[in-house]
């Protein structure tokens, strides 16, 4: 990746560009809760508010998340958070923050049953402090208005199949069938991360499609017959998208192509605006994904791919309604990660970002954590330039990160605005109980 340093650089006018002034000009120190009002005030009535990450690992990426999903919800009505989770198991959580019978006794209990690798990204003291919270505040809603929480991501083939087989044995024994069927065609392949059925479709370009086709197109007939509450119905709907979906991913794989993170993201979105549907005319969502979800593909080297993400798609579909996308980063620290897929957790040390990305800009204004708000001044003066813009995923390798840890990116207009932190840590998986003492702050409840 090729850097550039801004400073004594002309910009398309001709003009000297000092970074450091314009950043300054266009952000504030980011201190405490107090600090977000000036970003909550930007968010305005958007109705669409995507919040990042620069990977799934970081204690405060999490916290100020929640503040920032706290306010939102007490002061601006949101309706629910969805994150980059999937279904099946966000849709307990959402069970249990809304007290329905039979949810769990608390949030710790079922967050701790989240065991598809990564564990930690959602089975962490962070999360049950939100939960919690969520909980609290849901039991002095009437049932409408209650607070939702819900899963975006298309991995959870098996787990939605299990859900659709356990609702259709009560409400509709003749669907069921058509579910077992489409289950039984899986079978062979069960490695629960697709890699089976992904090299069998090699071979065979269908396998599986028409069964779980057919088992949605059943669903959505019979839906309306079901007699049970509505989220039970809209759940089981949405477990039949989730498998047609993930049909069409796990394909996808064998395939030197991007389509599979389209497949992905365009599955996001759709559950999003599902979502909004179910939640009526006036709903408002908050959206948690890593930024390479939620910064706008276009504003990267993604759509010389062909790619394209969340915050593209929102973009082009609801930017009418109001969206306010918000990237995370942090100069250095320490984060949770594996060095390969399914590897052990272990908390690795996040080193110093490399010279001139957007992170070490950001250091070296003042070594403070700061708000940059992206106005019409920061799109008309770096709007066309690209920063090194740190991203680290489930799997991580700290000596390799400057070949492949930074996303060429035009930061002014991937996002609307820019929360710097400029030291970070390792959240805390639930799976290793903290002393007193480690307990992150926005844990509240005790152990």
């Amino acid at each position: 990746m090729k850097s550039f340093h801004i400073k004594n650089n002309p910009n398309h006018n001709g003009e000297v560009i000092d970074l450091n002034k314009l950043i300054r000009e266009n952000s504030i120190e980011l201190k405490n809760e107090n600090s977000l009002s000036d970003l909550i005030d930007k968010i305005g009535d958007a109705r669409y508010v995507m919040l990042g990450e620069a990977s799934h690992g970081t204690h405060e990426y999490y916290k100020w998340r929640t503040q920032i999903s706290k306010i939102l919800i007490e002061k601006k009505g949101f309706s629910f958070i969805a994150v980059e989770g999937d279904w099946p198991d966000c849709y307990r959580l959402n069970r249990y923050i809304k007290n329905y019978h039979n949810s769990g006794n608390s949030a710790y209990d079922v967050l701790h049953t989240f065991n598809r690798w990564p564990t930690w990204m959602w089975a962490n003291w962070e999360m049950v402090a939100l939960a919690e919270w969520l909980r609290e505040y849901n039991d002095k809603k009437p049932q409408p208005d209650k607070i939702g929480f819900y899963g975006l991501d298309v991995y959870s083939l098996w787990e939605s199949f299990e859900s659709i087989i356990e609702y259709l044995d009560e409400n509709d024994q003749l669907t069921k069938q058509s579910a077992i069927k489409a289950l039984k065609c899986f079978e062979p392949y069960n490695d629960r991360e697709g890699q089976e059925y992904a090299k069998a479709a090699k071979m065979v370009t269908s396998l599986c499609e028409n069964e779980v086709v057919e088992l949605l197109s059943k669903i959505r007939l019979n839906a309306p017959s079901y007699n049970s509450d509505p989220e039970a119905v809209m759940n089981v709907e949405q477990n039949a998208q989730i498998i047609v979906n993930a049909e069409r991913y796990y394909r996808a794989m064998v395939k030197a192509s991007t389509e599979s993170w389209n497949i992905r993201d365009r599955h996001m979105v759709y559950t999003l605006n599902n979502l909004m549907n179910f939640h009526g005319p006036n709903a408002k969502g908050i959206i948690w994904e890593h930024n390479t979800h939620i910064g706008d593909a276009r504003a990267t080297d993604m759509v010389a791919e062909g790619m394209v993400n969340v915050g593209q798609i929102i973009n082009q579909q609801h930017k009418d309604e109001g969206v306010y996308s918000i990237g995370f980063g942090s100069y250095q620290g320490t984060v949770v990660a594996g060095r390969e897929w399914g590897d052990v957790m272990q908390i690795m040390k996040v080193p110093e970002a490399v010279k001139y990305s957007w992170e070490y800009e950001l250091h070296r204004l003042d070594a403070k954590d700061r708000i940059v708000f992206m106005t019409d001044i920061m799109k008309q003066t770096i709007g066309n330039k690209k920063f090194g813009h740190r991203a680290i995923g489930v799997v991580y390798r700290p000596k390799y990160e400057l070949f492949g840890n930074y996303v060429p990116s035009k930061m002014a207009l991937r996002y609307n605005a820019f929360i710097f932190l400029d030291e970070t840590n390792a959240l805390h998986p639930l799976h290793i109980k903290p002393d007193g003492h480690q307990l992150p702050e926005t844990y509240p409840f005790g152990v």
